[in-house]
């Protein structure tokens, strides 16, 4: 089936839009509700392309599916693209008999509540999201919930203050997804040593590889995805 959208986002180490699209082509559809979630994200919204998209989307669904996690929270829920696809995963996990799972997806950008709240609750899968306005650093916690995934995708520049504040809340065994930990390669651009996004990430990066707690690995998949689990 062909691909309805080219993922902005999606680079291959050869720059070849062809492979790109021939990535597309090869992987489960991207759902109907979920492409027209796309394009109003990049006709109406600012950075349109900070949206998860069609490849990375069909891979939360499947991780999801993967870990079958209990909880699920997410920090930068942007226009909702990427809290949908785990919710997807999430309700695909039920149909099977393998439990109800939930999402708790923070927002720290109220601006961002009138066009994402109306996407959510239109979905299908409204009922295994809890969309929250706030910082998840600081109001996870209150949650009183364990989690066993999370998908980080906030302010690039307080990347190791968000982890450890979600570590503590992770069940053992649980993983982090991070997602941007290659940034457009600039983490191994001088030119970048000043940009403060940048400078974030070199430094999540270094923490989370010299961080004993966890096991690792970053997946060069659109702009880096970064896969953390905690240690039992």
């Amino acid at each position: 089936m062909k691909s309805k959208t080219q993922d902005p986002n999606h680079t291959t180490p050869y720059g070849e839009a062809e492979l790109d699209a021939y990535v597309l082509n090869h992987i489960d559809a991207e759902p109907e509700y979920l492409y027209r979630l796309w394009r109003d994200t990049n006709v109406r919204l600012l950075h349109g392309r900070m949206a998860s998209g069609h490849m990375q989307g069909r891979l939360l669904k499947m991780l999801v599916q993967m870990v079958r996690p209990e909880n699920v929270i997410e920090v930068g829920t942007f226009s909702g693209y990427s809290a949908l696809c785990l919710a997807e995963g999430l309700a695909s996990n039920e149909q099977a008999g393998q439990g109800r799972g939930h999402l708790y997806t923070f927002e720290i950008n109220d601006e961002q509540e009138a066009f994402t709240r109306p996407w959510i609750e239109g979905s299908e899968y409204a009922d295994y999201v809890t969309f929250l306005i706030g910082d998840a650093a600081t109001e996870a916690q209150k949650l009183g919930v364990k989690f066993d995934m999370a998908f980080v995708d906030g302010d690039k520049r307080t990347y190791v203050e968000t982890y450890e504040a979600l570590l503590p809340l992770m069940n053992p065994g649980a993983f982090i997804l991070a997602d941007n930990t290659l940034w457009d390669g600039h983490v191994t651009d001088p030119a970048y040593d000043k940009d403060q996004q940048t400078v974030g990430i070199r430094r999540f990066n270094d923490y989370v590889a010299n961080d004993k707690r966890v096991t690792k690995v970053i997946l060069p998949l659109r702009d880096g995805l970064t896969l953390i689990r905690k240690n039992s």
